[in-house]
């Protein structure tokens, strides 16, 4: 994972992440008037790979297989596997 600074929060600002629960928190730059959303560490470490520019979708095909499975691997796909042949 890249090297990411950490800021102190104030306690105004820890309020706002108490109070809005599990909710992300909306934070503006007054100075450039971009936004950024705080979310907890854990919650980011499990999301980066899906915004990550590196992301290599082979990597998603064993859970693509596993979630098919049970439907491909149903008795009843072998009348779709001859669908031409069994087309009246």
């Amino acid at each position: 994972m890249a090297n990411i600074h950490c800021i102190q929060l104030t306690p105004d600002q820890h309020q706002e992440i108490i109070q809005n629960g599990k909710d992300p928190v909306r934070a503006l730059d007054p100075v450039t008037e971009k936004e950024y959303v705080l979310v907890p560490a854990e919650d980011y470490v499990r999301w980066q790979h899906l915004v990550s520019d590196r992301v290599d979708v082979r990597e998603a095909y064993p859970a693509i297989d596993r979630s098919f499975a049970e439907g491909w691997n149903d008795p009843r796909m072998d009348e779709y596997d001859r669908y031409e042949e069994l087309k009246p």
